[in-house]
């Protein structure tokens, strides 16, 4: 059964940090590409930062400098550490893992986790 499990989030004061989570299993991590996306109330979801299976990475113009994204293969756990937190960083983050296998893409979600930086 594959999951993906986020924790880390909570309340934070405006120019704080987070380190968020996301604990894999039931799929090989290690060949798939991990990213964490947010989705702030009354908007849509968006792409906050990736990190392939071979470690290249891409982020967000908002969050470039701010959050880094990283991964740990053999404990099959992504992170995104975020710092300088600003109150536009407040969403749900969630994880998502995915893989092209056979001409077909395969991913999953994680349930999200609650990002608040008051103003």
């Amino acid at each position: 059964q594959v999951q993906l499990v986020e924790s880390g989030g909570g309340l934070v004061q405006l120019g704080g940090s987070l380190r968020l989570s996301c604990a894999a299993s039931g799929f090989t991590f290690s060949f798939y590409d991990m990213s964490w996306y947010r989705q702030a109330p009354g908007k849509e979801r968006e792409l906050v930062a990736r990190i392939r299976s071979t470690s290249g990475t891409n982020y967000a113009d908002s969050v470039k400098g701010r959050f880094t994204i990283s991964r740990d293969n053999r404990k099959d756990k992504e992170y995104l550490q975020m710092n300088s937190l600003k109150p536009e960083d407040t969403a749900v983050y969630y994880c998502k893992a995915d893989r092209l296998q056979w001409g077909e893409v395969r991913y999953y979600w994680g349930q999200g986790t609650q990002v608040t930086v008051p103003s």
